[in-house]
């Protein structure tokens, strides 16, 4: 191999890669330190899937639902080794595209990352929702949508000020949840230790098994969850979007996905393990937030409306992160001549405001979708969500097994933040997943999401040979580890 890698762009503009994985110079401000970014990994694992989509699991499941999250968390920290392996082999921004078109092809690369916009558009919608049930805690007679739009315009306009602005308002998002989430286990364990407040006479362990076992709908029902607890722990990945934002991403981004799983074992196992002794798993269901419902029954003064804003501050963290992660997979796709490239170009802030501006109209659509049907909302734009989130997963895990197979082969040079075990991890997170993918399929109320992502795959095909069609070979460029393969 050379020292160098030019890769052209379709313009014929040339972005120069340093042979050794170094990441190219985007044109992005590395704004985003070391504080920002492992609190946006740290709060990418805190989201509207924990806080409110787990009532819903709750009642489908019971306690069972503990150990769902703790096997798909496993298998999520199994694709972020596999990431962070390709992420220090070569960290760009909208990384989860360029490697499925290294390693995987051109129209995989181009599938992936509109899908990985969508998957952010309709997590936005998620979000939006999510905030204004949580604002209707509060002021019952404000539309939901008009809520919605509310924050859908705060937080379009703080990401168009700079990276920087967007990293310090994701630290103190996180900030909040975090703090919050350690409160409420301390809380949850007081009042089992010295059953205080109106929840003490009936809190103890023995909740997990006491009415009707720990599977008290069967494990078949117990593994239907898995699609929802997926959407759960969308967002851990956006570690990779900020590769070309991170100041010391060598540094930073290992420390981020090796927290991984000591994160999931304290704010999903741990929090719902302490929530579900303290509160017996029949009195929570679909469209409360467990959370708050606890803290209602323990009778701490406020304690529901702190925690309430609490998990309206998860949501709107989120609903942030995907205004900025469209944003740049826009850009991605631009400069690779599958987007307009008008989008591929920066503002003075050095933001790529023309397409944060477009993905912030199209999550209006979660306004219009909360003023037709509000009630349904919520449960339509996650299954949606959690389709693009397990096919961006797939792309991660099977182009971590192609590179992996190109370095044993002498073809690319070794990642300095090897996944452990080589490429069997990533195996395992494909069958997995695929795995998941069949739970999908035979649920009659999730199957739309399917049917939407068959859809979306018919949309995409057009418009790749329509892209094609129009500048031939131009689409088909090969990346470093197209090249290897080759070689």
């Amino acid at each position: 191999m050379t020292s160098t890698q030019i890769n052209s762009d379709n313009d014929g503009q040339e972005a120069v890669r340093d042979g050794d994985g170094g990441a190219p110079e985007e044109g992005y401000e590395r704004g985003l330190n070391s504080r920002q970014v492992q609190m946006i990994a740290i709060g990418g694992a805190i989201g509207v899937g924990l806080f409110l989509g787990a009532g819903a699991n709750i009642a489908k499941a019971g306690p069972s639902l503990i150990m769902m999250y703790a096997l798909a968390g496993a298998v999520v920290f199994f694709i972020m080794r596999g990431l962070g392996e390709l992420l220090l082999y070569r960290p760009v921004s909208g990384s989860f595209a360029e490697y499925a078109r290294e390693f995987c092809g051109p129209f995989f690369g181009f599938f992936t990352g509109w899908t990985y916009w969508l998957l952010w558009v309709v997590t936005g919608m998620a979000e939006l929702t999510a905030a204004a049930i949580y604002v209707n805690f509060w002021f019952p007679s404000i539309p939901r949508w008009a809520t919605a739009l509310v924050f859908l315009i705060v937080l379009y306009v703080a990401n168009l000020i700079s990276v920087k602005v967007f990293g310090e308002i994701e630290f103190w998002f996180s900030m909040v949840k975090v703090t919050a989430l350690i409160g409420m286990i301390v809380i949850g364990l007081g009042v089992l230790t010295f059953g205080f407040s109106a929840a003490g006479d009936t809190a103890a362990v023995s909740n997990l098994w006491a009415f009707d076992g720990f599977f008290p709908k069967g494990i078949g029902s117990s593994l239907m969850t898995l699609q929802g607890v997926m959407f759960a722990y969308l967002a851990v990945e956006l570690v990779g979007v900020t590769a070309g934002e991170s100041e010391n991403p060598e540094e930073t981004l290992p420390k981020a996905i090796n927290t991984l799983p000591w994160r999931i074992a304290l704010f999903y196992v741990g929090a719902l393990s302490v929530i579900l002794c303290v509160v017996k798993w029949t009195e929570f269901g679909a469209g409360v937030s467990p959370f708050v419902a606890a803290f209602a029954k323990i009778g701490i003064p406020a304690g529901a409306g702190i925690v309430n804003f609490v998990v309206l501050t998860a949501a709107l963290s989120s609903c942030n992160s995907g205004m900025y992660s469209t944003g740049r997979m826009l850009r991605t796709l631009a400069e690779q001549g599958e987007a307009p490239k008008v989008f591929g170009r920066l503002s003075s802030s050095k933001t790529p405001a023309l397409g944060v501006t477009v993905s912030m109209l199209f999550m209006g659509i979660g306004v219009v979708l909360n003023y037709v049907v509000p009630e349904k909302a919520f449960g339509y734009v996650t299954s949606v969500a959690t389709a693009c989130g397990i096919w961006t997963w797939l792309m991660i895990s099977i182009s971590h097994v192609r590179y992996r197979r190109a370095v044993e082969a002498g073809r690319l040079p070794a990642s300095k933040f090897p996944a452990p075990g080589g490429s069997v991890l990533s195996w395992i997170a494909i069958v997995f997943l695929l795995f998941v993918t069949c739970l999908i399929a035979i649920d009659t109320d999730a199957r739309v999401c399917l049917y939407v992502m068959a859809g979306w795959t018919a949309l995409c095909g057009i418009g790749w040979y329509a892209l094609k069609s129009r500048r031939g070979e131009a689409a088909a460029g090969s990346g470093p580890g197209q090249q290897g393969q080759s070689a």
